[in-house]
């Protein structure tokens, strides 16, 4: 699967999934901060399924319709926990996710939404 993965969501994260054999850009590789809509635009045209722990994103999705292809959403917690979080996702959840799903995990929780594209 093709990912970008936000700041927030960092590095150790990003090197697992391409590690695990996904294609990965990473936000943190770009000159500047491009802002929550252009990174989800950027993965909308690039066809990735964003990866972050901000918030901002459904908002983006919901009220102001940005097109997507995608998103986790993971919490705020330490990268190996993150990591096992997003092993989960990809072992439980990986159709949902390549038909543009928007997955956000709370706790043990694990909310699924429909793509509306």
């Amino acid at each position: 699967m093709k990912f970008l993965v936000d700041r927030c969501a960092g590095k150790r994260l990003a090197d697992w999934l391409r590690n695990e054999g996904h294609d990965v850009l990473e936000a943190s590789s770009f000159k500047r901060d491009p802002g929550d809509q252009e990174l989800l635009e950027m993965s909308a045209k690039e066809e990735r399924v964003l990866v972050t722990i901000d918030t901002d994103f459904g908002e983006l999705i919901y009220i102001d319709r940005i097109a997507h292809t995608g998103l986790v959403r993971l919490p705020d917690v330490p990268a190996a926990t993150r990591i096992k979080i997003m092993e989960r996702i990809l072992n439980q959840y990986e159709s949902e996710l390549k038909s543009h799903a928007i997955i956000t995990v709370r706790g043990d929780r694990v909310r699924i939404s429909k793509s509306e594209d």
